[in-house]
């Protein structure tokens, strides 16, 4: 199987080229237009010349059966284009693109070739959130924070509180019959976000403060007079009377923690059985983004 990569920053080679570089049958094509990060990474990993891509055409010229991109948002839609229109099944980091308009045209053309387009939103498939959905869910609550990252609403939103969004719609045990949205701007920048989603028997929370003091994630699903609590994606603690905690095993990887290894799987599995994947729930996560983004610049005169 020929898997082009395309984008070699942090994400890249932090949390996806491990997990590809380790798994059989997998004939890995680099692309990126930095020729010393090219080398670079290429080498780390023992590529030959020929799986090192200076230019697009030429990564589209190798037949590939898949490709993962992690190029910045700003590419995504011009790089995703070409590999549809080539029918290559892609998996793109979150966000498909900042702009609503070019992340419902992606979709519209994934499902015109009838080619598969899975946005990379691995809490989905981290081993402590999925057991969350096996919990009581009457109210969720996620908190996403960041120590002094005040930032632009749109930036913020598309590329880090949409895992917030995303994990929440994710998680509601039913469907949603009330959004509210408030979040405190300054000076045009987007301090903290809260999201709040409500349906029948339910209330789920989504919390980004980007002035907290802090970095952390935590994650609360409870219900029946129980809870359930994922520290940081590394550690669950349940409670029902006396507090039960379960650590991350000393050897589990951080890619399988955090789900981006079962993520990749989920994907190469569906190419190899032929299955085409859509991305249309994560265009509803997409317009729920927009959703947060447009009320915070109204209330803010900015829209």
């Amino acid at each position: 199987m020929r898997v082009g990569c395309i984008g070699l920053g942090d994400i890249a080679t932090k949390a996806y080229l491990p997990v590809l570089g380790m798994l059989p049958g997998v004939e890995l094509h680099l692309h990126t237009r930095t020729p010393a990060t090219l080398q670079r990474v290429a080498d780390s990993l023992h590529l030959p010349a020929a799986q090192r891509h200076a230019g697009l055409d030429r990564l589209l010229a190798q037949g590939l059966d898949a490709a993962f991109v992690h190029a910045s948002t700003a590419a995504h839609p011009e790089l995703v284009t070409r590999l549809l229109e080539a029918g290559v099944p892609t998996y793109v980091d979150k966000p498909l693109a900042y702009r609503i308009a070019d992340s419902r045209r992606l979709v519209a053309l994934a499902e015109e070739r009838n080619v598969s387009l899975m946005v990379g939103f691995n809490r989905r498939h981290a081993p402590g959130y999925v057991q969350c959905a096996d919990h009581p869910r009457e109210l969720i609550l996620m908190q996403k924070n960041r120590v002094g990252l005040p930032e632009e609403p749109r930036t913020m939103i598309l590329d880090d509180f949409i895992h917030v969004v995303d994990t929440l719609r994710f998680l509601v045990p039913g469907p949603v019959d009330d959004v509210t949205v408030h979040g405190r701007m300054r000076d045009g920048l987007l301090h903290h976000v809260v999201l709040q989603l409500a349906g029948d028997g339910f209330t789920a929370l989504g919390v980004m403060n980007r002035m907290s003091g802090s970095t952390e994630e935590i994650l609360e699903v409870s219900g029946h007079d129980t809870k359930r609590q994922v520290l940081n994606l590394a550690e669950t603690v349940d409670h029902k009377g006396q507090p039960t905690v379960r650590r991350r095993g000393d050897w589990v990887p951080v890619a399988r923690q955090r789900g981006i290894e079962q993520a990749v799987l989920t994907f190469l599995d569906a190419v190899r059985a032929g299955t085409v994947l859509s991305a249309r729930d994560a265009l509803e996560t997409h317009e729920l983004c927009e959703r947060v983004v447009q009320t915070l610049l109204e209330r803010s005169g900015a829209a």
